[in-house]
């Protein structure tokens, strides 16, 4: 690693005449990797030239981006393909500075607030509606209809702070709640719908957390499917994968970015999907 002295000097030449000089020196700063990250930060806020700072900026987040590739890389690898971390490196794509640790608190809180009313003994649909009343009215957790594709739909730390989200959004936050309370609740892949099933072998329906929780059965899906003229699979009727979850997230995403004429950010976020698409994922 450079010292303080001949990293000031390198950085300094971003504001060479000679491009090549500038290429050249762009590439060594993006060689040295993250650990480079503060010092930019530091350098961009010394620095009165506007040309210099913009550069500086496309630097730290040409690294950034490069560290959240390899991190989904990690993630996709590992063994739990945990949910909450999933959503985490989504959500540093825009919130670079964002701590995991923070998260995990967030929703300790929602799960605190949650565990105070409930009871372990009450019928599903009671506990259910226990969670709803929690989420919904206590803590007014709410559809975010008004900006329904706005990208922060997909951050969970903008939905947690919020309390306003897309369905999927909404769905993850009940479903990590409930399976918190040692409810049987996971995430159901419907077409242009998330939705989640509360499913503990003797009793079976399904929750539209979108819906302020309204619980709905499988002759409800049925209809749906057959208003949207769409052949029934077996995915929109059983619960589904964290995997499956973050690609879904990623794919919202993109659609976001690319309605809020942001495409830059949409093709990169689109490289993280193709990090853990299947086939099927490479169409948005």
């Amino acid at each position: 690693m450079m010292n303080e002295k001949e990293l000031k000097a390198l950085v300094s030449l971003l504001d060479d005449d000679d491009d090549q000089v500038v290429s050249h020196v762009t590439d060594k700063i993006r060689s040295l990797g993250k650990e480079i990250i503060p010092y930019l930060e530091q350098q961009w806020e010394n620095s009165f030239n506007p040309q210099v700072q913009q550069k500086i900026e496309g630097l730290i987040h040409d690294l950034q981006y490069e560290l959240i590739k390899q991190r989904v890389k990690d993630w996709y690898a590992s063994e739990d393909q945990d949910l909450l971390t999933g959503l985490w490196l989504i959500a540093t794509y825009q919130y670079p500075d964002l701590e995991l640790e923070k998260l995990k608190q967030d929703l300790e809180q929602i799960y605190y607030e949650a565990w105070l009313e409930f009871k372990p003994d009450l019928y599903p649909f009671d506990q259910v509606k226990v969670l709803n009343g929690v989420l919904f009215n206590k803590l007014k957790f709410t559809a975010n209809t008004k900006n329904f594709h706005s990208p922060g739909n997909s951050m969970i730390n903008v939905v947690l702070e919020t309390r306003r989200g897309n369905p999927i959004s909404l769905c993850v936050i009940y479903m990590m709640v409930a399976q918190k309370l040692k409810l049987p609740v996971f995430g159901v892949n419907l077409p242009n719908l998330f939705v989640l099933i509360y499913e503990d072998g003797k009793n079976s329906f399904y929750i539209n957390a979108f819906n302020k929780g309204l619980i709905f059965s499988r002759q409800d899906i049925e209809n749906y499917i057959h208003e949207l003229r769409l052949t029934p699979q077996a995915s929109f009727f059983e619960s589904c994968s964290n995997l499956e979850i973050i690609r879904r997230v990623l794919r919202n995403l993109i659609m976001s970015f690319d309605k809020m004429g942001e495409h830059e950010k949409a093709e990169e976020v689109k490289e993280l999907l193709l990090i853990i698409a299947d086939g099927a994922d490479l169409g948005v």
